[in-house]
């Protein structure tokens, strides 16, 4: 059975602001036409808006502890995570999968898995169902074309970055992960990819032609970090 291909989803692409069905419509086309292939996915979801919206108003109500707004998350990304699962159904495991060991035990072509406890990003569970089931290569689809230097919102100098050495794009992270953080990738997880010797694409998940481009080992707009 072939390693499978490991996609981290952002959930700002899935819920941008309401539910985005007809790119969750077309994300589904493209995963099954690599499925006829013989291809195998595992899949993390994002909280998206709806997390966001949920952690503010904890915020808002009261002191919720960090521990307080993961769990908020969890439960956001666990929603999302199961709308994922279902469009694909029978193609998918019937369940989403929160035990990394569990993932040695499936054998859809599709697996949904989402994130157990706190401190953990989906970045993180990405590379962690990477390392349980052999898979080379990551994929992290959000809603930016590259990652940069530095934040190009705020820095109209930033370099966007086409390829780079863990070593270097470790430099330009901040030194902890936590929830909501603005960063290309997750710290923490960008430290385990790199003593997994993982390759990790950075790529703006909206432009599913260029996913494609990827996934076929052609050219494609984003960013490859590497050993």
């Amino acid at each position: 059975m072939h390693n499978p291909t490991i996609i981290s989803l952002g959930g700002s692409i899935v819920i941008p602001d309401a539910i985005d069905t007809a790119f969750v419509k077309s994300f589904r086309e493209l995963i099954l036409k690599h499925v006829q292939a013989g291809e195998r996915f595992i899949i993390t979801v994002g909280g998206g808006k709806v997390c966001r919206r949920y952690q503010e108003a904890a915020k808002e109500l009261g002191m919720p502890s960090q521990e307080e707004l993961d769990w908020i998350g969890i439960r956001a990304l666990m929603l999302n995570a199961q709308l994922i699962r279902s469009v694909f159904g029978e193609v998918a495991h019937d369940t989403v999968i929160i035990e990394p060991s569990e993932l040695h035990n499936t054998t859809t072509p599709v697996v949904i898995f989402g994130a157990k406890a706190p401190g953990h990003s989906t970045d993180f569970d990405a590379v962690e169902a990477a390392h349980e089931t052999g898979a080379k290569r990551v994929i992290n689809l959000s809603n930016i074309d590259y990652a940069y230097d530095k934040d190009p919102r705020e820095f109209p100098d930033a370099k966007k970055i086409e390829t780079t050495t863990w070593k270097e794009f470790r430099k330009i992270l901040p030194a902890k992960w936590s929830p909501g953080v603005n960063a290309p990738f997750d710290p923490v997880a960008a430290k385990r990819a790199e003593e997994l010797g993982l390759e990790v694409a950075i790529m703006n998940g909206k432009n599913l032609i260029n996913l494609e481009s990827y996934l076929e080992g052609k050219s494609f707009l984003g960013t490859v970090i590497s050993r």
